[in-house]
């Protein structure tokens, strides 16, 4: 009999569950359930993506890409970055098109760390960075934001948790699951502290279309912040592409060199056919980017101003698509608030803690659904924190 305890590596056995898909896994196998929970688009992915795909099967274009991606993807990225964020990046070798914005995350953090290597992550944030950045070798670093600075990173937080061993700030804004944006004046500020080390940055920007009350700006598009950061984005949120899993990484050649290694080792390359609707939906799906922004937005100020009314304080979120209410009235822990909602109310959200410690006394709600599933969820949400 084989002892498992003494092959695994101890790193891997010490990984918790992601605490996002433990409450969705329960609320599956649970009847007249309204999950709030996934922070998936409830849109179809726009036709005419889905034609482009369609079309390069019925053409036979199912090989292997270059291991960077399709040439003319990585054109229309730059164009992209150009034109939405004035960031300017070479198709040639500036650009990895990847599997998610996940794997992007994933080689980035693997290309740059060395073992002791300490990675600065503001917290609440998503589940994903600490346990890549543990498996490295690296000594992950939360930053507390707190709901007074509406969770965005302050500079005065960033300086007390630098220290000589500090390799990498990771900056993921728009934040899930807060919905917090960091504005040019924000990031001229978070710039100033890091101009002048060697501190590379990891900037997340999955939900860069989905801002509100103002555009979203990339710290790699300030002075002095393009060679120190590797820019992650894709099409999931933005395109309501989620299960074509493509994304792209952009940053200074020397680091993109070394990301491709592992890509090409790991992966090969990404999907052909994600490849070819992706280059659609660059060139012609702008229109429907602001038909989904606008929808987000309505229910944006729905499910916020829903949480105020019935007593659990939430600050306006001005990107993604979350609101992040206190709990900390009810007197029970977050964890011990969805589990009680969910088998007494037949509601599912993710509790705050599941994001970082500094996530304590929150949940995360998604408005990435219905507006009726959103009304009849914060109804049954106030009923349950009456009976408390």
């Amino acid at each position: 009999m084989i002892d498992y305890s003494k092959i695994l590596p101890e790193k891997v056995v010490k990984m918790k569950p992601s605490g996002i898909r433990k409450f969705f896994d329960i609320a599956n196998e649970m009847d007249n359930v309204i999950s709030l929970g996934v922070g998936e688009p409830d849109f179809q992915t726009p036709w005419t993506i889905r034609d482009a795909a369609i079309l390069s099967l019925e053409r036979g274009q199912t090989r292997y890409t270059s291991n960077w991606g399709l040439m003319e993807l990585r054109k229309e990225i730059a164009n992209y970055l150009k034109r939405r964020f004035d960031i300017s990046y070479d198709p040639k070798n500036e650009i990895v098109v990847t599997v998610g914005g996940s794997e992007g995350i994933d080689i980035c953090i693997r290309a740059l760390l060395n073992e002791g290597d300490e990675v600065l992550i503001p917290e609440p944030c998503f589940v994903c960075y600490d346990p890549i950045v543990s498996l490295c070798g690296g000594v992950p670093v939360p930053v507390p934001t707190k709901a007074e600075d509406n969770f965005r990173l302050t500079p005065e937080a960033l300086k007390a948790r630098i220290t000589p061993k500090t390799k990498l700030l990771i900056l993921p804004y728009p934040n899930n699951p807060t919905g917090a944006v960091m504005r040019r004046e924000h990031l001229e500020a978070i710039a100033e502290v890091i101009r002048g080390t060697d501190i590379m940055v990891l900037s997340d920007e999955i939900y860069s279309e989905l801002t509100y009350s103002s555009s979203h700006v990339s710290i790699a598009s300030l002075e002095g912040m393009w060679e120190r950061t590797i820019v992650i984005n894709g099409f999931s949120k933005s395109y309501s592409m989620t299960g074509w899993r493509l994304g792209y990484a952009c940053g200074p050649e020397p680091i993109l060199h070394q990301m491709i290694k592992i890509h090409q080792f790991a992966i090969m390359c990404a999907p052909s056919t994600s490849q070819y609707a992706a280059i659609e939906a660059l060139r012609h799906c702008d229109p429907q980017i602001r038909m989904m922004v606008e929808d987000y937005d309505m229910r944006r100020r729905l499910t916020a101003d829903g949480f105020n009314r019935i007593g659990l304080s939430c600050f306006e979120p001005e990107g993604a698509f979350y609101v992040f209410p206190c709990i900390k009235s009810t007197g029970l822990s977050s964890e011990e608030f969805c589990e009680k909602l969910l088998f007494s109310k037949r509601v599912a959200v993710v509790p705050g803690n599941a994001f970082g410690a500094s996530g304590e006394g929150y949940i995360r709600v998604s408005y990435s659904y219905s507006v009726e599933h959103i009304i009849e969820a914060i109804k049954r949400i106030e009923e349950f924190i009456n009976t408390l």
